[in-house]
């Protein structure tokens, strides 16, 4: 028996659809991968490049204390004796000079005859001030310093130390080239040119110093001198000791335009 057409079909169950993504699902697992892939990795570069960085450190630091701290302790013992040498001289003439200023202090403490006494003590003041104002020619034992810069990387202030040298280890009386160097005197670097006074010195560069020759030689020679710093930039520095040196260049004295003397202050009356 078939079925009746006009009979409704029961109602039958749809199939099952597939689960539809939750939004925002697959966006948040996207970000979390690249997250993973920009995250920084540990390589075995990267833990040389640390350790490297450690010994590196580690060695500046002690090189930095060794220098600080090594003093005389890193000198070799020829430096060690010059060094001593040097301050004994220096102590030697200090020495000789206080028993000189005691002599003319005795001299004029004395009533007898001190008016020659006080003659001849303001002469040699005068001779002294001549000589350190460079108005008068001065000779004595001494060295010759040639500094010969053929790259021209010597400066100004190269020869700035070559004088400060110099005076700390005696010298009395200084010549640049065919310069008289005073207590005024600057140095100046115009380009490759070096300039004392305002006058250009010519190159190589010649000094000549009055004073104990051995200390002086010394002075120039020590380690981290002159003769080593100029080797430094290419250039050498040769030193003679001389019985005799003549600096014949005069400098003509300048009227102070800012220095004025202090008067000395009156003495009050009883």
């Amino acid at each position: 028996m078939s079925p009746d057409p006009t009979t409704p079909e029961p109602d039958r169950p749809d199939p099952p659809t597939p689960d539809a993504p939750t939004p925002g699902a697959g966006q948040s697992s996207a970000w979390r991968r690249l997250g993973r892939m920009s995250a920084p990795r540990r390589t075995k570069a990267q833990l040389l490049g640390a350790v490297l960085a450690l010994v590196l450190g580690f060695a500046i630091a002690t090189q930095v204390q060794q220098t600080q701290v090594g003093g005389l302790e890193t000198m070799r013992q020829d430096d060690l004796f010059r060094v001593l040498g040097d301050v004994n001289q220096r102590s030697s003439r200090l020495d000789q000079q206080v028993r000189e200023l005691q002599s003319q202090r005795d001299q004029l403490a004395n009533g007898a005859g001190s008016s020659q006494a006080a003659i001849q003590q303001a002469q040699r003041r005068l001779d002294a001030l001549r000589l350190l104002a460079g108005t008068a020619p001065a000779q004595g034992q001494g060295i010759r310093l040639t500094i010969t810069d053929p790259e021209a990387k010597v400066t100004a202030p190269m020869l700035l130390d070559v004088l400060e040298e110099l005076r700390d280890a005696g010298a009395e009386v200084v010549q640049y080239g065919q310069n008289r160097v005073t207590a005024g005197s600057f140095f100046v670097t115009v380009g490759t040119d070096v300039q004392i006074d305002g006058q250009p010195l010519q190159r190589p560069f010649v000094i000549l110093a009055i004073g104990d020759k051995q200390t002086l030689a010394s002075a120039m020679s020590i380690p981290g001198g002159i003769v080593e710093t100029v080797r430094r930039q290419g250039a050498t520095a040769a030193v003679e000791q001389l019985d005799t040196v003549r600096v014949d260049a005069l400098q003509t004295p300048r009227t102070p335009r800012y220095a004025q003397p202090v008067p000395e202050a009156a003495t009050p009356t009883k």
